[in-house]
């Protein structure tokens, strides 16, 4: 015996609310008990919303989705009702939620429900069939009505919400929103069957004889309870309306604040007397639809508005860079405009370098958006000057000082902006950088280490209109990568500069042989892709989200690679001047980032010991400026760290022996000490003093 004709013996019904169709599927059984004929069906489900008082609707919603959020089957008991608000009967229903499907079924319901229902037997001495209170069901529809617009946000979601709405005698089968624009009424959007033929009509004149039209000129609504009486006051129109096979037609102004925005047309295929009682719930719905797209089209406009200015304010495709791979990326933060102050470039100078840009207004507003869209014009002009660096973010704030003189009403003050210029050399990797208050830029080696290039920087654009913006040199080796950002990568999720920049250094561990697109890639991800960290201390933390702007530049190596096993090599090349005693400890730094991972730290503290002296013997007791090259090759546990410093003069070093109170002249003994190997060459006009360690394996454990 079938599973189906034991249930329906026992008087069972099945029945399935398809979410993401908009349907209800009846067996035999629930379509009897339902009060429609007694064969399997699949209607819609505004029909089953049409037979169930708008309180059992919310019940369902109520039960289902906390069925739903504990995994259970879920019983609850609804009364059918006829067209005159009358109960029928009362059944009970076994429900389970069903996970197929993307759809909203049930007014906020994210999935289907398959279940059961039987009725319930009139308790003894009560009939089933008992008068229904119409002013609950009313309360209890508009409250269902009032919630479920509230979560439309585009005309689209406004309209199919209100199809779906139903009660007894409101079951609306078209609807339909129609607007002004200039002197024609035009059909904003529509629901129901045969849309071409809707859409076709339209746009017609306002003092056209049609009700909408009617509705715009006076402000009143237009009822046509049969189609006689559309037939003798729309004469002309009527053969277009025949073919719908609607009876009822109602057509209602939305009204927001005492201005007419449209026409709501709700067409019903049951006849309708529009009573009292209906046209007053049909008058408080079109002012909830009213608000509903009042402010959908206000979110249109806005979503309109963000397209827009990201479409003309983001970065374009970048240029190529000659003989190097470039990558770029930008991403809004969450919510409100898709663009704001963030921003990159990459230009072409006329001396055949490249410009890299990259920089931050402050605030993520329109406002913002306005300030960086000129300012990246007067940055790409200046560098097409063939300014330097240094000159071109100088008369770049002398103009932000100038255009944003007059506080902004927001931040009670000036704007500025934060920017990093890299002038890029191609065939020789050297990179000129000048900073005004941007983060650092960094750099990942071959073996996926990043180290950040700490330059000297001037205040950021716009805060005085004579900046000083010293240019740092570096020089991108073979191999190695180039990492320009916006603080939001860094600080994104409540990091501070210390925290963000130790997450990048995890995300890319390893990386460093990847594409840049998927270097790229990877970055975002570490900021985008993870659980939210913990918050940071106290005044220390970065934003939760914030704009990101990333710039990613490689110099491929040329020519053979050598044996696929074979490990990259690390080098740091920097000039210290002699007016800039300073950047010895910046030396020291960089030599301590290409020795990360050594395992001695005595050996690590010796060969920052004795780069020190030997760089401070060069500006001491020269006339010149000294240029560090320091390379570490080798596979791990087994490098060589080779030092080399050059000076423009041409006298050796003399060891001598210092007294017991001498300042100097222990220099050439610490190298002694300390190094493996040291020495000097003569280089040009100059010379070259060398030294070397070795890396020890570690000892193997007692």
């Amino acid at each position: 015996m079938r599973t189906e004709d034991v249930l329906g013996a026992a008087e069972t019904g099945l029945w399935a609310w398809d979410g993401a169709r908009g349907q209800v599927t009846l067996d035999a059984t629930a379509a009897r008990l339902f009060g429609l004929p007694t064969d399997e069906v699949t209607i819609p489900e505004a029909a089953i919303r049409a037979r169930l008082p708008s309180e059992d609707v919310i019940e369902i919603q109520r039960v289902m989705a906390a069925a739903e959020a504990e995994g259970r089957v879920a019983e609850l008991r609804i009364r059918v009702v006829d067209g005159e608000g009358n109960v029928l009967r009362t059944l009970r229903s076994r429900l389970r939620p069903v996970d197929e499907g993307p759809g909203a079924g049930i007014a906020g319901v994210t999935s289907g429900v398959v279940g059961t229902v039987v009725e319930v037997p009139a308790a003894p001495g009560r009939p089933s069939a008992v008068e229904w209170d119409w002013r609950r069901a009313r309360e209890a529809f508009l409250l269902d009505a009032g919630q479920t617009l509230s979560g439309a946000n585009t005309t689209e979601d406004v309209l199919r919400v209100t199809a779906s709405l139903a009660m007894p005698g409101f079951s609306p089968d078209g609807v339909a929103v129609f607007v002004q624009e200039g002197d024609q009424v035009k059909l904003a959007d529509y629901h129901g069957a045969d849309f071409e033929a809707v859409s076709a009509s339209f746009p017609v004149p306002v003092s056209a004889n049609y009700p909408a039209a009617q509705v715009l000129r006076t402000g009143r609504a237009v009822y046509l309870a049969t189609p006689d009486e559309y037939r003798k006051d729309f004469p002309d129109l009527w053969p277009l309306i025949e073919r719908f096979g609607h009876k009822s037609w109602a057509y209602l102004p939305l009204v927001v604040a005492g201005r007419t925005i449209g026409v709501w047309l709700v067409a019903f295929r049951a006849p309708l007397g529009f009573t009292i009682e209906d046209r007053s719930l049909l008058s408080t719905v079109a002012r909830l639809v009213a608000q509903a797209l009042s402010r959908a089209y206000l979110q249109d406009t806005e979503r309109e508005l963000a397209a827009d200015l990201q479409h003309t304010m983001r970065p374009g495709p970048a240029p190529g860079v000659p003989g190097m791979e470039l990558a770029a990326r930008y991403v809004p933060a969450g919510g409100g405009l898709t663009v704001g102050g963030d921003w990159y470039d990459v230009i072409p100078l006329p001396s055949g370098r490249v410009a890299l840009i990259i920089g931050d207004v402050q605030g993520h507003d329109v406002r913002a958006a306005a300030v960086m869209a000129q300012l990246r014009i007067v940055l790409r002009a200046y560098a097409s000057e063939g300014h330097r660096p240094d000159a071109v973010l100088a008369r770049a704030s002398r103009f932000l000082s100038t255009l944003t003189a007059e506080p902004d009403p927001a931040f009670g003050e000036t704007r500025f902006a934060t920017c990093l210029y890299v002038e890029v050399d191609p065939p020789s990797g050297t990179l000129d950088v000048a900073r005004a208050g941007h983060p650092d830029a960094a750099m990942v080696l071959e073996d996926g280490t990043l180290v950040t290039r700490p330059s000297p920087g001037g205040l950021p654009l716009g805060v005085v209109p004579q900046g000083d913006y010293p240019t740092t040199r570096l020089v991108l080796q073979p191999g190695e990568t180039l990492l320009l950002c916006t603080d939001g990568l860094i600080e994104t999720g409540r990091h501070d500069f210390d925290s963000g920049w130790a997450r990048l250094r995890r995300a890319v561990a390893g990386l460093g042989g990847v594409g840049l697109e998927n270097l790229a890639d990877g970055l975002i991800e570490a900021v985008h892709g993870n659980a939210p960290p913990q918050p940071s201390a106290p005044g220390m933390g970065g934003p939760d989200l914030d704009d990101i702007a990333l710039l990613l530049l490689r110099r491929p190596r040329g020519g053979a690679q050598g044996p696929a096993w074979a490990a990259p090599v690390r080098r740091v090349v920097l000039t210290i001047a002699q007016a800039e005693p300073a950047r010895i400890a910046q030396a020291r730094g960089r030599l301590a980032e290409l020795l990360h991972d050594w395992g001695d730290a005595d050996r690590v503290f010796g060969a920052r010991l004795m780069l020190s002296e030997v760089v401070t013997n060069v500006l001491m007791h020269t006339d010149g400026d000294a240029l560090l090259v320091a390379e570490l090759s080798g596979p791990a546990g087994d490098r060589l760290l080779r030092v080399e410093v050059s000076d423009p003069s041409d006298e050796p070093p003399h060891p001598r022996e210092p007294g017991e109170l001498a300042s100097s002249g222990r220099g050439l003994m610490l190298m002694e000490s300390l190094a493996d190997a040291w020495g000097y060459a003569p280089r040009g006009a100059g010379k070259t003093t060398w030294f070397e360690l070795h890396e020890e394996p570690p000892e193997p454990p007692a």
